[in-house]
């Protein structure tokens, strides 16, 4: 496998967390615009803007700070890292259609600028040439690894479609569902890009453990924000959690602090679709409720650290950790 070596200036936040692989990084993007077009002129745009949707390449970034971190990058890890974020902007794609989103980093949906039927084969195309990359790399193990961390995710959205509607929800239940759903991507991103930095066994199970704990913490913050953010910061439709009755952290939380007449109340203002934020939000802040959310999320980001302790220090182990801290700080 070829070495890559790259270890650019680091002069602010975000060039700590991107410094360390950006040469690496702009040959994933090389990999994906390559990857992802068509002779056929209707599939070529549909892909390509498709491509635009994935916005901060967090799980790209994730696989090669961990190689960096553990060892060298790779030429298999520039593969991988366009594999997870392929995988990631199907996941996306096939979201927004389930969620009836209509803004997604700014631009519209696929859905909603083309329609449901080619946002799903849109992302059907993504994850069955996801997995057509993967089977380029040297061995088997990656294929198996993104073959059952996607089944993870899909099982996730399943649950999670399962239990809309029902606010009886424990707290448990709904981190086993983002683990799923969210954070088994990202697990297997930093697990991958451990492994094929030739990590220890116990390097490439912390490293899995800190993106497990990671994605946690994102999909509860990503959860708050869909409450309480803002659709100009965010770039995304918003509120559609609560039109999808989707009982996440901060509801779960209100509810189980609510007396009985109070629970009834806002159960049946939740089982109403049209169930709006300015509505709800008094009630889980009178609770505590976003700020327990913001709390809980902050367990995660800091025990995901923790598992970093494994590392020598360095630019990638210094990235991963501020990741850690900004997952629990942005606004979008």
């Amino acid at each position: 496998m070829s070495r890559i070596v790259s270890e650019p200036k680091i002069d602010s936040p975000l060039q700590v967390v991107y410094g360390p692989i950006e040469a690496e990084l702009a040959e994933v993007e090389s990999i994906l615009r390559t990857e992802l077009r068509s002779e056929h002129p209707y599939v070529d745009e549909l892909v390509r803007y498709g491509c635009l949707l994935g916005g901060k390449r967090l799980r790209p970034t994730l696989l090669l700070l961990a190689a960096k971190a553990v060892g060298d990058v790779t030429s298999d890890h520039l593969t991988l890292g366009a594999v997870v974020e392929m995988i990631h902007t199907a996941t996306l794609v096939h979201d927004d259609v389930l969620d009836e989103a209509k803004t997604r980093r700014h631009l519209a949906t696929v859905n909603s600028r083309w329609d449901n039927k080619a946002s799903v084969l849109l992302g059907d195309y993504l994850f069955t040439h996801a997995f057509y990359l993967a089977s380029t790399t040297d061995s088997t193990w990656a294929c198996r690894e993104i073959g059952r961390a996607t089944n993870i995710v899909c099982e996730g959205e399943l649950r999670q479609k399962g239990c809309r509607g029902d606010f009886a929800l424990s707290e448990q239940e709904y981190i086993e569902i983002i683990a799923a759903k969210t954070a088994e991507l990202t697990a297997c991103s930093c697990r991958l890009g451990a492994y094929y930095g030739d990590g220890s066994e116990e390097t490439v199970a912390k490293m899995t453990e800190f993106g497990r704990d990671l994605g946690i913490a994102f999909q509860i913050i990503d959860d708050v924000l869909d409450l309480q953010g803002d659709e100009a910061t965010t770039g995304k439709s918003l509120g559609t959690d609560l039109e999808q009755q989707k009982p996440t952290l901060p509801i779960i939380h209100a509810l189980r602090q609510s007396g009985e007449k109070e629970r009834e109340e806002k159960l049946a203002l939740l089982s109403n679709e049209a169930a709006s934020r300015k509505e709800l939000i008094p009630w889980m802040e009178h609770h505590g409720s976003i700020q327990y959310a913001f709390d809980v999320a902050r367990r995660f980001a800091t025990r995901a650290a923790a598992s970093l302790d494994c590392l020598e220090p360095g630019l990638g182990t210094d990235a991963l950790r501020l990741v850690a801290h900004f997952v629990v700080q942005r606004s979008h």
